[in-house]
């Protein structure tokens, strides 16, 4: 493979773990009060722009995620790894296209904020372009993709196929392999668990024909672990799950192996 496109693969595993590692800081010192917040991706940003020299660091932080975006073009169009054109090749690489562009959206969005000025103004949202009816079948839809790939974060857990990335036996220190695996794990059921709840809320919206203009998140979704019996701990520990994931993607980062 082109080492032009490992660099911007490499750089783009780094600003996916930033994001995924600062949430789960933000949500984990919240669960016990000692500071921090519930927060998801667009928390993230905006927690960025408030430390020094803010903008500088959301720079970084959009250039990565687009970076990241367009490896997972790269994947999904070029196939650089031989997923492959079978069924299950065709759903990889059509999900790494949807990812693409959601960390595309989500890059462009830092940079956008560095020079963006909140209005005086205290315009009201307006309407949905989106009919109610239409709009509830789109919150199944949604709800029942996320709740795919919920699922899918499971097993891949569960069958430790994530540890082939990193041909793991090369390692020849065993505490980074165990770290690795850690982190995977921790990660990927951290992951599993906020992106069903995610799902349990676009499907009740759905199904309840009450789906209104609010799309719930990372954010809700660990309010929602929050009001559980449980309440601070299982928080804090799918909390401690995503910097798990963040590291996770720092070790891609830094041990990854490419196929082709």
């Amino acid at each position: 493979m082109d080492d032009k496109i490992k660099k911007v693969a490499y750089t783009g595993f780094i600003a996916k773990g930033a994001v995924y590692g600062i949430t789960g800081i933000l949500a984990f010192l919240a669960a016990f009060n000692l500071g921090g917040s519930k927060a998801g991706k667009f928390q993230v940003i905006e927690f960025l722009e408030k430390q020094p020299f803010g903008k500088v660091l959301l720079a970084l932080l959009g250039i990565g995620l687009i970076c990241y975006a367009l490896w997972r073009f790269i994947q999904s169009i070029q196939d650089p790894e031989n997923i492959g054109t079978d069924n299950k090749g065709l759903v990889k690489r059509v999900s790494f296209f949807i990812s693409g562009l959601i960390y595309l959206g989500l890059g462009i969005f830092s940079i956008v904020d560095i020079f963006y000025e909140p209005s005086s103004g205290g315009g009201g949202g307006g309407g949905s372009f989106l009919g109610p009816q239409l709009k509830t079948y789109l919150f199944i839809a949604i709800g029942l993709a996320l709740a795919g790939k919920g699922i899918y974060q499971f097993i891949k857990a569960y069958k430790g196929d994530f540890l082939q990335k990193f041909e793991i036996g090369s390692i020849s220190d065993s505490k980074k392999r165990r770290a690795i695996k850690t982190f995977g794990y921790g990660g990927l059921i951290s992951r599993g668990i906020l992106t069903c709840i995610i799902s349990y809320f676009f499907l009740k919206a759905g199904f309840s024909f009450s789906a209104d203009d609010s799309i719930k998140g990372t954010k809700e979704a660990f309010s929602f672990l929050q009001e559980t019996s449980s309440g601070p701990w299982l928080m804090g520990i799918v909390a401690a799950g995503l910097v798990c994931y963040g590291l996770y993607m720092f070790a891609q980062a830094r041990y990854r192996k490419f196929n082709g």
